[in-house]
């Protein structure tokens, strides 16, 4: 299916951050923009920060004067919807709230021609449920843009339940023409990033809770580690607290209570008591000037620590003094007993020449002597050691095996394919790896160990295995 051409008209309902944003991409592919809020003003002072923003990128050297100029000129302001008459494809992207959002698209479909495309940027609420009470609901699809919009490469295309598979595909094709990475989604909870994504938070804040680790060596153990851009906890400030606590109720609400879902209370603590991250200055970190910043955990290298001769993060090593093993999910004490010898346990790693830190656990009878010649080299192999409790799944391969877990979940429900779950993960939210693709490289088997462990251990029913991640290994 073909995208919509350059001379059909974009309309945007919305002028914040988002749908400026979507605005400006519309316009700098080559679309004539229509831009409307029914805030008195908002729609000049949208337009006014694209200028901004694109006289920046004109100083920095990344677009000239010409393009920013030509990119101006396609954007008009206009005062109501029947502006929208001529458009082949208005999206909105103003408050989330369906009756609002329901009345919108109401007014849209009434001045519009019956070829054009109504596209909705919510990230929480029911495309279906939204397109109800339209005429023909079939021309109506999810557009969700990723903030900033200019800036982040992903869109969902989401389908409702009338969704005509020819819309979707226009919509996915013009995402695509804009330069964009495209992936097709069903109308669900969370579609496919605020659905899979719960598992980074949620395995953080219950890592914590646990007390596995503090939040500071937490986030450097998946991003030194397992190479994620940014630490969950640190990610959480930049969200605000407010808002991802919101999100994960709003998911686990929809979801009926499923335990994957589940919202913490150490998050809701700090909602409560208005420490929202960044926006109000501390939330797990503190954010006021000159406050002291927490450092992870780290073992040093004792003077004359000899490093352990073929000592690896990333494989088994069976050593005369002691077994080192990549976690199964079983603990080092676990594995100690099953191969009758001194076990280092050893945390996913992005891999060495990329990760720059790695976890381990030891079973008591490791000597101390032993450790301090592990974490020699590991020092000499230009990974920083951070000794963890003896805990199953460790932290970051915990952390891979629930977001793989999750994927293969919303697989087998039919919310996209495996190949859109990945590319939504890597460019939604910037991971190093789409989650099942890491998952296939690591070894299925070695995922589903790690969930089989960690409910056994926990008997927590939020990390049983699904169905179809246990079909794919086998049984």
């Amino acid at each position: 299916m073909a995208a919509i051409g350059k001379s059909g008209v974009v309309g945007i309902v919305g002028a914040g951050t988002m749908g400026a944003g979507i605005a400006q991409l519309a316009a700098a592919a080559g679309h004539p923009v229509l831009l409307y809020d029914a805030w008195d003003g908002a729609a000049e002072k949208g337009r006014a920060r694209i200028a901004k923003g694109l006289e920046g990128l004109v100083k920095r050297g990344r677009m000239t004067e010409a393009e920013s100029a030509a990119i101006m000129a396609r954007i008009a302001v206009v005062t109501n919807p029947e502006a929208f008459a001529g458009a082949a494809l208005a999206i909105e992207a103003v408050v989330e709230d369906l009756e609002v959002k329901r009345k919108l698209f109401a007014q849209l479909e009434a001045v519009m021609g019956d070829d054009a495309i109504l596209a909705t940027n919510t990230s929480s609420i029911s495309v279906t449920a939204i397109a109800r009470d339209l005429r023909r609901p079939g021309r109506f699809a999810g557009m969700h843009f990723f903030n900033p919009a200019p800036v982040m490469k992903l869109v969902e295309v989401i389908s409702g339940v009338a969704t005509d598979a020819a819309v979707a595909a226009t919509v996915f094709a013009t995402a695509e023409a804009w330069g964009k990475v495209a992936v097709h989604a069903k109308s669900t909870p969370g579609f496919i990033v605020n659905r899979v994504a719960r598992a980074y938070y949620a395995e953080a804040l219950r890592l914590y809770e646990e007390r596995v680790a503090d939040p500071a060596t937490l986030d450097a153990l998946m991003t030194e580690g397992a190479g994620f851009r940014m630490g969950p906890f640190a990610l959480m400030d930049l969200i605000g607290h407010d808002v991802n606590y919101a999100v994960s109720q709003s998911v686990f609400s929809a979801y009926y209570q499923e335990p994957r879902f589940r919202p913490s209370v150490v998050q809701l603590e700090l909602v409560n008591a208005g420490r929202l991250g960044r926006k109000s200055g501390r939330g797990f970190f503190d954010y006021a000037e000159g406050a002291a910043q927490p450092v992870a955990v780290t073992e040093t290298v004792e003077t004359g620590a000899v490093p352990l001769e073929g000592a690896a993060a990333d494989r088994v090593c069976d050593l005369p003094a002691v077994r080192i093993h990549p976690t199964d999910g079983r603990t080092a004490r676990m594995l100690a007993r099953d191969f009758a010898r001194p076990v280092i346990v050893t945390d996913l790693t992005a891999g060495l020449g990329i990760a720059t830190r790695v976890g381990f656990a030891a079973s008591p009878d490791v000597p101390d002597r032993v450790v301090a010649e592990f974490v020699a080299a590991m020092g000499a192999q230009g990974l920083s050691a951070t000794r963890l409790p003896d805990w199953p799944g460790l932290v970051a391969m915990r952390t891979l095996a629930m977001l793989a877990n999750e994927g293969f979940e919303a697989v087998m429900q039919g919310v996209a394919d495996e190949t859109a779950v990945d590319a939504a993960m890597v460019n939604g939210v910037n991971y190093p790896r789409g989650p099942m693709g890491w998952a296939r490289a690591i070894g299925l088997g070695r995922v589903l160990a790690v969930l089989d462990s960690l409910q056994a251990l926990t008997g927590d029913p939020r990390y049983r295995a699904s169905l179809a991640l246990r079909l794919a290994v086998g049984g």
